[in-house]
């Protein structure tokens, strides 16, 4: 049962959080200013941080920057409201690992925390040791390096990312946010549209008919996932 620290003030989005994440199995802890959510993470052993930006007492940029210099390496997803994207920038450069904008959808929550609970379950060496076979497809991590019926593909820098990070994640549903964020970062702040057009030209690569592909799948309304 992976332990959720919930660090939120608003009561209405707290129940909501904590019955849901509770239906799903989780163990939710709640702390409701930024003062008591640092002292919780700080002290308690938490599989994931929920951590929203606005607190009293003390703010989530302020929270996140103090648990990574403190060395709290638990993932942190921070809640955003609208509009806020130079907190956004910020806080994934003090160490946050994902972000929500609000409002959310709960699927897309879930599926976040559970990217986040595999990352730190996966063995690192997991995609580094050895040359990964998914059909005609060999892709070996190490030597940067895909092959399509034995015969090497061409891939930029990011295509490659991409596939990684994907292959990485494999079955789990990825958001564009969520493949912006890991793949470009937030410094470039390129648009949805790069994350679609990359994805196209993996498919072109990579997938045997890319009208009909049967490992980058497309999740209607969410996002994409990797299967193999």
């Amino acid at each position: 049962m992976a332990n959720i620290l919930l660090v939120e003030d608003e009561e209405g989005l707290v129940m909501t959080l904590q019955d849901r994440l509770a239906d799903e199995g989780y163990k939710v802890e709640i702390a409701s200013d930024g003062q008591l959510g640092l002292e919780k993470a700080a002290s308690g052993s938490f599989d994931v941080i929920i951590l929203d930006l606005m607190l009293p007492k003390k703010g989530g940029l302020d929270v996140c920057r103090d648990l990574r210099q403190a060395g709290v390496e638990t993932p942190i997803i921070m809640l955003t409201a609208k509009g806020q994207v130079i907190d956004k920038v910020l806080g994934l450069k003090l160490g946050a690992n994902d972000y929500m904008q609000k409002p959310f959808e709960m699927m897309e929550l879930l599926a976040r925390i559970e990217v986040q609970l595999r990352k730190k379950t996966q063995p690192k060496s997991l995609l580094g040791n050895s040359a990964l076979e998914i059909g005609e497809l060999t892709i070996d991590f190490n030597n940067i390096e895909v092959k399509k019926g034995g015969e090497v593909i061409s891939l930029s820098s990011k295509e490659f990312q991409l596939l990684r990070f994907m292959v990485e994640n494999e079955g789990m549903i990825l958001s564009r946010d969520q493949l912006l964020n890991e793949v470009w970062g937030y410094d470039a702040l390129p648009s949805t549209r790069t994350v679609d057009v990359h994805i196209a030209w993996l498919r072109q690569k990579l997938e045997k008919d890319s009208r009909y592909p049967k490992h980058i799948l497309t999740v209607h309304g969410f996002g994409y996932k990797f299967v193999k």
